[in-house]
């Protein structure tokens, strides 16, 4: 029992350390470790396994001590599982992000269908031809004075500014 425990114990702290590898790996041997480690978990359940029977079977004032220490491993290799799996759910979450923001930006947005469909609501509501081309002069030349009149404003601060101070 002793020298499976141990090697059950040296096992878990390999994998501590392949956890570390884990948070620094790149995209393409991330699955590989990933896949290591779950092997290697799975590998550490199966002696687990072994230990808890063989620590069953211990002389009764070693019992105790030995199931103590078969559960103190189990937990061990339990937080491992779950930090795993919580790196699988952080990448998988930032894979689906990177997804988005590419669909984002390859995605081209253009204001000619807003127009149009403007217009055609203004239609269906009976506004005639004339109206609407009167709408966008007025619009046209309303953008005209608000620049002017952003000028002016400018003017009129910078010369508040040069001569009151």
């Amino acid at each position: 029992m002793e020298a499976l425990y141990h090697q059950t114990n040296k096992q878990v702290h390999e994998v501590q350390s392949y956890m570390g590898h884990l948070e620094t790996s790149d995209k393409q041997s991330v699955h590989l470790v990933e896949n290591e480690i779950q092997a290697r978990i799975d590998r550490i359940f199966s002696n687990l396994e072994r230990l808890e029977i063989l620590s069953s079977k211990e002389p009764a004032n070693k019992r105790q001590n030995a199931k103590l220490r078969v559960d103190q491993l189990k937990y061990d290799v339990q937080h491992l599982q779950s930090g795993l799996r919580n790196f699988q759910h952080r990448r998988y979450n930032r894979e689906q992000q990177e997804k988005q923001r590419e669909e984002l930006l390859a995605r081209t947005f253009t204001t000619n269908g807003t127009h149009k469909k403007i217009l055609d609501v203004a239609n269906m509501l009976g506004l005639s031809n004339t109206v609407m081309r009167l709408i966008e002069k007025r619009a046209f030349q309303d953008k005209y004075f608000m620049i002017g009149g952003m000028l002016l404003s400018c003017v009129v601060m910078f010369l508040v500014v040069q001569y009151l101070t």
